[in-house]
């Protein structure tokens, strides 16, 4: 296992995290989460024999339980390993029950600390954006945090790049503690990220944290075109996510993943998780399992060696489309390229050349 700094902190932290989404399962999770606490400890045990340093949780999970589970399953653990969790999301019908404002933080922040059982949370995440909050009094929230002890660093969940650089600047400009971390959702089939969030991480030297890799099951080898989904799974079981933009093109990226599976002898769900964790910009992937057998699977992604046409054959696959202002950049032969987004903008070229070639072609044979 290999471990990164967790952006422009001294932390290091497994390129593979353990997600708790499957621990629990009340509340509207019974459909992702049936992990209760023994075969919990059992799947921690199996990750930090594997050299995985990181758990990741929210209050949101279960409404509470998922954290209760995670605490019980560490037991004496809990100082062996760094505990991420979450919070911001709603969790009742109370109006200062959710947000980001300082009252709900720091309520939220006691309450999972009692769940998880321990005194301190080594990683908060903001869960989401407050459209309503004003940025300063979530930053000082959580400078009060971290200087009180009850949280080492703190990072974002789900912001844009405007939201993430907003945070950034005003804790510059304010002189409070910076967050360290975002966690975005990216999958080869969703790219999105690559927009904004990926190079804001590389220019701002934010980890970035994968939740959802596998596109919530989706791109596990259980759905494939043509095939019913398995009724025991998390998307045969009508979770809401992922949102899908195209489904015959993300069914042929299935078909991809399964392809390179058969020269590996692996699955697809492994082949997608090598090639993710080297993308750049991409710090950790998190990923959950219900069972030890989807555990011990993911896990071996870690020993998964794609060649560099493997590697390009799902980058040209899966490649977004060059959006404004990345085509007029190229299009009008713009230098000076951003390191931090030069990875990118070299694809939207490739594509942009080759839309010129075809149409070259076929203007010459009219």
């Amino acid at each position: 296992m290999d471990y990164r700094p967790l952006g422009h902190s001294g932390l290091m932290v497994s390129k593979m995290v353990l997600g708790t989404v499957p621990f629990g399962g009340a509340h509207g999770f019974e459909k992702a989460a049936s992990v209760g606490v023994e075969d919990a400890s059992r799947i921690l045990d199996i990750a930090f024999e594997a050299g995985i340093n990181t758990i990741d949780t929210a209050d949101l999970y279960s409404l509470g339980v998922t954290e209760e589970v995670t605490g019980k399953a560490l037991g004496k653990k809990r100082n062996d390993i760094i505990l991420a969790t979450k919070g911001r999301s709603p969790l009742g019908d109370d109006p200062n029950n959710t947000g980001a404002s300082r009252y709900h933080l720091i309520r939220a922040v006691e309450a999972s600390l009692k769940r998880l059982g321990t005194d301190h949370i080594d990683l908060y995440q903001l869960h989401n954006w407050d459209g309503l909050t004003p940025i300063e009094e979530t930053l000082e929230a959580m400078h009060h945090l971290v200087i009180s002890g009850k949280v080492r660093y703190y990072g974002t969940s789900n912001y844009s790049g405007w939201q993430m650089m907003k945070m950034l600047g005003k804790a510059e400009t304010h002189h409070y503690l910076k967050p360290v971390s975002q966690q975005i959702y990216y999958t080869p089939e969703s790219r999105e990220a690559e927009y904004e969030l990926l190079p804001l991480a590389l220019d701002q030297n934010i980890a970035s944290l994968i939740w959802g890799p596998m596109g919530e099951g989706f791109l596990t080898g259980k759905v494939r075109r043509g095939q019913n989904t398995p009724p025991n799974t998390r998307q045969g079981e009508g979770w809401p996510e992922p949102y899908i933009h195209d489904m015959e093109r993300a069914y042929d990226i299935i078909e991809e993943l399964f392809a390179i599976g058969e020269v590996h002898d692996c699955s697809p769900a492994r082949v997608c998780l090598a090639w993710l964790m080297n993308r750049p910009g991409v710090t950790s992937l998190i990923f959950g399992a219900r069972t030890e057998e989807h555990l011990r699977d993911n896990l071996a992604a870690t020993e998964l060696k794609l060649s560099d046409e493997e590697h390009q054959r799902l980058e040209k696959l899966t490649r977004p489309i060059p959006l404004y202002p990345y085509w007029h950049r190229i299009v009008c032969g713009m230098d000076r390229w951003d390191p931090a987004e030069k990875p990118f903008l070299e694809g939207y070229a490739e594509t942009i050349k080759h839309r010129d070639d075809d149409r070259a072609s076929k203007s010459s044979d009219s």
